[in-house]
């Protein structure tokens, strides 16, 4: 039995190349170390299918761009990008999914001993999409295989047929100096499906309210992508290694704890 790229056991994955699939693969996460992806937003290891670093005779403004990427597709690994409604998605380097991957040394599917129960088995399945894992990271792939992360799949906001980035959003927010912390999550909405909701800790002796962040966030990002609602909070929930607990806030949220404003 051999260990996954996400530490759990695992079958040999069928090697193919569907059409849009494109060469790069693994378990994707948000770190970059000595050339390789290692434990991100997602917890995975790393997959030695992407290195840093910009391409060869890049410069200026191209080369910043690509050295900020988070890695370049290797050799023998193939990625594609699912887009909404699980079709894959064009490989053109802006619009973002689901990265998922293949090839002859990633998985097609978690070993099953046989003492499984069946709900374990729907949880398994659900880690793929016809033979190619699914990372559980959002993002891009450029056409000369250069990746972007910008959320995790369980914290990308969908509204109205748009996906929003709650990494950039809290990032975008953090930037602000009255602000100590900001958590990003998508909640319900009548007419987009979601729409996010900023949870903000002040920094001590800020007075800074929430007309004055949405202002601010509205500087930074494209009108449609802020939020409408805002709660400002003591502190931002962690979970046992220190990220953002956002499911708990979801659950603050829908239980009417937080004290959310609606700024004009």
């Amino acid at each position: 039995m051999q260990s996954g790229p996400c530490g759990r056991s695992l079958q040999s994955g069928r090697n193919r190349r569907p059409a849009g699939a494109a060469g790069g693969g693994g378990c994707w996460a948000a770190g970059r170390e000595g050339g390789e992806l290692r434990g991100g937003r997602g917890g995975a290891a790393g997959a030695a299918g992407w290195g840093g670093g910009a391409p060869e005779g890049a410069r200026g403004a191209e080369r910043g761009r690509r050295g900020e990427a988070h890695g370049r597709r290797a050799a023998a690994l193939e990625a594609r990008r699912d887009g909404e409604g699980g079709v894959a998605g064009a490989w053109g380097g802006q619009s973002v999914g689901e990265l998922e991957g293949g090839g002859p040394w990633i998985t097609g599917t978690y070993y099953d001993n046989g003492s499984n129960t069946e709900a374990e088995r729907a949880d398994a399945a659900s880690k793929f999409d016809d033979g190619w894992l699914r990372t559980g990271d959002v993002g891009s792939l450029t056409p000369d295989g250069f990746l972007q992360l910008t959320d995790r799949a369980k914290d990308v906001i969908k509204s109205g047929g748009e996906w929003i980035s709650s990494v950039d959003l809290e990032n975008a927010l953090m930037g602000h100096p009255d602000v100590l912390e900001a958590s990003v999550v998508g909640v319900p909405d009548d007419r987009w499906g979601e729409r996010p909701l900023a949870t903000v800790v002040r920094a001590p002796d800020s007075a800074i309210d929430a007309a004055g962040l949405k202002e601010f966030l509205g500087s930074k990002v494209a009108a449609w992508q802020v939020p409408e609602r805002w709660a400002f909070i003591d502190e931002v929930p962690k979970t046992s290694v220190g990220k953002f607990d956002k499911k708990v806030l979801r659950k603050r949220y829908a239980e009417g704890e937080l004290n959310v404003e609606t700024p004009a």
